[in-house]
C-alpha cells in the first residue's frame, strides 16, 4: 500500500467524522455539549489532510533520493521536489491523467512509476521522446543520428567511498548538465530484462540502439555506468510519469546542496 492511498483513505475517513459531526451530530447534542473524543479529533484532521493531499497530489511531491543513479546531479539522501502538474494534471492514486499541460523534454529528470513495479518510483533523466532513435554505443549517445555534445569536465570525487570518476558535461535540449562515465567499464549492457517492445532495441558488445515507441520514453541516469535504466528495464510509458524534479530542499549531510539543479 503506497503513501498516496494511505493518505486518501485518511482523508475519506476523517471526511466523513467532519461531515457526520457538522451536519447530524452537532444537531442531535445538547447546547455546549463536547463531541466525542473520537470524532472530535478524526474531524479536526480534516482540513489538514485535506491541504497536504491536493498539494501532494496536484502542485508538488517530496521525494528522497536512494541510490547514486544520478550521481553527480543527485545524491543520495536529497530531498527533492516534484512538480505535479507540469506534465498534465492526474487522478492521484490511480495516476490517470485528465489535463494535458506540456510533455516531457529531453534533459528533464523526470520522476516515474517503475515499469516492472509501479509500486516503485524511480527517477532518470528523459533522453528519447516518442518516435526517437537513441543509440548507446561505446558510451557516445546519439539520438536521430546526431551525436550528443559531451566535453571532458574534470573528475568528480564520491564523498562515501573517496575515489574519482571522470566527469564530463553534457547538453540535452537547452540545459547542460554533468554525467559520470567510467572509462574502465564495459560497454555492452549487462542483464537485460524482457520488457514490453523489447524488439525496437538491438544489443551488441558496444552498447544499445532503440526506436522509442509512441506514447513512451527512454531514460538514463547521469551515473552511466551504475545506473538500471531504459537499456536494462525498457521504455517508460506515459501513463507512468509522476512528475518533473527541480529543486533540492535539503539533504542531512550537506546544506550547500539546497537549491535548484538542471
Amino acid at each position: 500500500m503506497n503513501f498516496a492511498l494511505i493518505l486518501f483513505l485518511l482523508l475519506v475517513a476523517s471526511g466523513v467524522l467532519w461531515f457526520f459531526d457538522r451536519f447530524h451530530a452537532r444537531k442531535r447534542r445538547a447546547a455546549n455539549a463536547p463531541a466525542p473524543w473520537w470524532v472530535e479529533y478524526g474531524a479536526s484532521f480534516f482540513p489538514v489532510i485535506l491541504v497536504v493531499f491536493g498539494l501532494r497530489s496536484f502542485i508538488v511531491e517530496p521525494f528522497k533520493i536512494p541510490s547514486g543513479s544520478m550521481i553527480p546531479t543527485l545524491l543520495v539522501g536529497d530531498f527533492i521536489l516534484v512538480n505535479k502538474w507540469t506534465y498534465g494534471i492526474r487522478l492521484p492514486v490511480i495516476n490517470k491523467k485528465i489535463i494535458d499541460v506540456n510533455l516531457p523534454q529531453r534533459g528533464d529528470v523526470m520522476v516515474f512509476r517503475y515499469p516492472a513495479d509501479p509500486s516503485l518510483d524511480y527517477i532518470k533523466r528523459v533522453v528519447g521522446l516518442p518516435g526517437d532513435r537513441v543509440e548507446y554505443l561505446n558510451k557516445r549517445l546519439t539520438i536521430n543520428g546526431e551525436a550528443v555534445a559531451i566535453a571532458e569536465a574534470g573528475s568528480y570525487l564520491h564523498p562515501d567511498r573517496l575515489y574519482y570518476s571522470p566527469q564530463f558535461s553534457e547538453k540535452l535540449g537547452a540545459a547542460e548538465h554533468s554525467v559520470l562515465i567510467e572509462r574502465d567499464a564495459p560497454a555492452f549492457v549487462p542483464q537485460v530484462m524482457n520488457f514490453p517492445q523489447r524488439e525496437n532495441c538491438t544489443y551488441t558488445s558496444s552498447g544499445v540502439a532503440c526506436t522509442v515507441p509512441p506514447g513512451h520514453y527512454f531514460v538514463l541516469g547521469d551515473n552511466r555506468d551504475a545506473s538500471a535504466d531504459s537499456r536494462v528495464w525498457g521504455f517508460v510509458p506515459e501513463e507512468n510519469i509522476v512528475g518533473k524534479a527541480f529543486f533540492i530542499w535539503f539533504n542531512f549531510n550537506d546544506m550547500k546542496r539546497i537549491g535548484g539543479f538542471h
